[in-house]
């Protein structure tokens, strides 16, 4: 089975359960003795499981069987609480889950497999989510959650400062950043043409698939001796040789991209309003667009599915909840409320969306936005990277032999 590679996240991205095994399945106690009232518990992260109040009540009028408890699950404490409710078999109905966490929990069969209602339900494996979204809810043939909301990197720039030195426009491909980024750095000391996040595990394999590369697991560590992956390295490489970014982590991006000293970034749509909150003085001077590659204009893909715990006594209930959070209509509003970006692709037809036009950049990045491997092994392999990609840009090592090295060790992982 072929998967195509991305992060995140965004990085980023985690889970949601309750307990939905715990006692509460005839329902007569926590219901005031209605017996055919069901409690629905679901773990959402931080602020989003603050933010679903108002969704969760407008679900339960349109469902008076069912009433959902929500628990606000720290980031940080997540994936122990996901554990523990595994081992103990004491887990949750729904959980929100992060794309990187699917391989790991599914494999470990914490989740149900959706595939078998898919006929039932049609939210499950719905070509109208965006392509990306739904490679990260597939695990070993079985699917194990519905995209919820997604994010995605684009290209920052200066507008301003990319006019006054002749650009008009953005690049465009591989050729036109280094040419960009060269111009820009050459205005003098402490001046880069672009930044580039080296703690994120999803920029290095960004390049990689906007070089054509796609990750096959069924090669194991042999993709990682296609020309294709061993190219785009050696571009990103070319950034640090040339001094065209800032070595050393510097001032935050905001001040930065501010200052003008690093006119361009990748970042993700939160971006947007933070800049428009921080820096209202270049507002008008700056915008974004999709990322510049060689073979495609490729993106990570990262976000959050809402999945069913393997041991719930309420699957139905359960997928009504998922299947009303992925409406596309109620997408739209959890924006409004959330400013995370819809999963659905028919969402985008919102006025809103449509109507700023740098929130409609990272919708047309979604369609080129491309998944990490759905692989429990993924995340040590794409930190090794990291550190391989460390001891080039800042050591000195030989590229050639550092992702030969690379490449030994990431047979270890994978095999």
């Amino acid at each position: 089975m072929k998967f195509k590679k991305s992060l995140a996240m965004f990085a980023g991205v985690l889970a949601v359960a309750g307990c939905g095994n715990d006692g509460d399945s005839n329902g007569d106690q926590a219901n005031g003795g209605d017996g055919d009232k069901v409690t629905l518990d679901v773990w959402a992260m931080g602020e989003e499981g603050n933010a679903l109040g108002s969704f969760v009540e407008a679900f339960e009028n349109e469902h008076d069987n069912i009433e959902v408890n929500v628990q606000a699950i720290p980031w940080d404490n997540a994936h122990d609480n996901l554990l523990t409710a595994v081992a103990s078999g004491n887990g949750p109905d729904v959980l929100q889950l992060g794309t990187t966490w699917v391989a790991e929990f599914a494999g470990a069969g914490a989740f149900l497999d959706l595939s078998e209602y898919a006929d039932e339900y049609d939210v499950i494996s719905n070509d109208d989510f965006f392509e990306g979204a739904l490679d990260t809810t597939v695990y070993d043939d079985g699917v194990y959650g519905v995209p919820w909301y997604v994010d995605t990197r684009v290209l920052f720039y200066r507008t301003d400062i990319l006019a006054e030195h002749g650009f008009s426009e953005p690049p465009q491909d591989w050729d036109e950043m280094l040419e960009v980024s060269r111009e820009l750095a050459d205005r003098g000391d402490g001046m880069y043409g672009y930044d580039i996040d080296q703690n994120d595990q999803l920029v290095p394999p960004i390049f990689a698939w906007q070089n054509g590369w796609e990750f096959n697991e069924e090669e194991a560590e042999e993709n990682f001796a296609d020309p294709a992956f061993r190219e785009a390295m050696a571009y990103y490489h070319t950034f640090f040789d040339e001094e065209l970014v800032q070595v050393t982590e510097g001032v935050p991006i905001e001040q930065g991209f501010e200052e003008g000293s690093k006119p361009m970034f990748s970042s993700g749509p939160w971006m947007v309003n933070i800049l428009r909150d921080s820096a209202p003085d270049i507002d008008g001077d700056w915008d974004v667009t999709m990322l510049p590659g060689s073979e495609r204009n490729a993106s990570a893909i990262g976000g959050s599915h809402l999945s069913v715990f393997a041991e719930t006594e309420h699957v139905e209930e359960s997928l009504e909840f998922i299947t009303y959070m992925s409406q596309p209509e109620t997408q739209v509003e959890w924006f409004k409320e959330t400013n995370a970006l819809p999963a659905r692709q028919s969402a985008w037809d919102d006025e809103e969306l449509q109507e700023d036009e740098k929130l409609a950049v990272f919708g047309d990045q979604l369609e080129e936005a491309v998944a990490p491997p759905v692989l429990s092994q993924w995340e040590n392999v794409a930190q090794d990277l990291l550190s391989s990609l460390e001891r080039i840009n800042r050591g000195g090592a030989d590229l050639d032999e550092e992702l030969d090295d690379f490449q030994q060790n990431s047979a270890r992982r994978l095999n």
